[in-house]
């Protein structure tokens, strides 16, 4: 079973995402916080795999929290649970270690998918969400552009072909397909790259590829 943290200040969000977890059959929610300084106790105390973060409440938010958690040893996955206003908390989260991001209006079956693709350890990049995000949060400011290029410079022609793809949301598998490589081809490619980047996840990786306006 995957332990799950919800932490968000309004009790019917979080029933509601209780209900949803539970009913999926392979996820149990071990505890409940209502702020983030709450979230930070019982992540230490509850030990869950996934937590699920709310961007904006009342006292310690969740961008701060999270950061606290991630900083702990033995982290558990971050998924922040925001709207599209909240723009340059969305990019720090990412930047801090976040491994994904929903939206509060998300269906139920991508809620439980979200949850099942961190918990195996991937980022949760759909293109019809992160992706998003990234694309709109992103600075374009020249300095930063050209540090991200920079950057990227040190791939080769073919750890290049990965990041770009990559960045576009797809997985390992589909990222094999395009560029006739095996998925485990893939994989070793983008362990390498990150490696060599210094890059904590895929997530923070695409948001280079933005940084550099290559995506």
């Amino acid at each position: 079973m995957i332990r799950v943290l919800i932490v968000d200040d309004e009790a019917l969000v979080r029933a509601g995402l209780r209900m949803i977890l539970e009913s999926a059959g392979d996820m149990v929610v071990v505890g409940e916080a209502r702020d983030g300084d709450e979230a930070v106790i019982a992540t230490a105390r509850l030990k869950p795999q996934v937590v699920l973060m709310d961007v904006r409440m009342p006292g310690t938010d969740g961008l701060t929290a999270g950061a606290r958690i991630l900083a702990a040893p033995d982290s558990p996955k971050l998924i922040m649970l925001t709207t599209f206003d909240l723009d340059e908390y969305v990019h720090e989260a990412l930047r801090f270690g976040a491994v994904g991001f929903l939206l509060k209006d998300t269906p139920p079956w991508e809620l439980a998918a979200a949850v099942r693709t961190v918990a195996a350890g991937q980022a949760m990049l759909s293109p019809t969400v992160i992706k998003r995000l990234i694309t709109s949060f992103v600075d374009k400011a020249p300095s930063r552009a050209e540090s991200a290029r920079s950057r990227l410079a040190s791939l080769t022609a073919r750890e290049e072909d990965v990041i770009r793809a990559l960045a576009r949301g797809l997985s390992n598998a589909e990222i094999g397909l395009e560029l006739r490589l095996t998925e485990a081809t893939v994989k070793a490619h983008v362990s390498n790259l990150l490696a060599k980047l210094g890059l904590a996840n895929r997530v923070q990786a695409a948001i280079l590829v933005h940084d550099a306006a290559l995506g």
